[in-house]
C-alpha cells in the first residue's frame, strides 16, 4: 500500500524555526537538544525526545503510529518560540 506522504531523506536542513534550546533556556550547551527544522523541501524536522514506548498504549482513538514512526516531544515554550516562524498557510 502506497502511502499519501513519504518523508524525503534527501532534504536538506534550510532553517531553524524558533529560537534554539540555548536561547530558550533550556540547555546548557553540552546536552543533545531539542529542535525544529524547515527542510528544503518544505517539510517539517523536529528533534525530540523519542516517548514512542510510553505514549503507545495511550494514543487517542484514530491516532496510530508505524513501524517506522516515533513521537517525540519537544518543551512546549520551543513551539511556542516558533509559531512567528511558521506561516498560516
Amino acid at each position: 500500500m502506497e502511502r499519501a506522504w513519504e518523508a524525503d531523506p534527501s532534504a536538506s536542513f534550510s532553517r531553524r524555526l524558533g529560537k534554539s534550546a540555548s536561547e530558550l533556556g533550556i540547555s546548557d550547551g553540552k546536552d543533545q537538544c531539542p529542535d525544529i527544522w524547515q527542510l528544503d523541501n518544505g517539510d517539517i524536522a523536529v528533534i525530540g525526545r523519542d516517548l514512542t514506548s510510553p505514549y503507545t498504549p495511550r494514543l487517542p482513538d484514530g491516532v496510530a503510529l508505524a513501524a517506522d514512526e516515533r513521537l517525540v516531544v519537544i518543551p512546549g515554550n520551543m513551539l511556542r518560540a516558533a509559531k512567528a516562524d511558521i506561516p498560516d498557510e
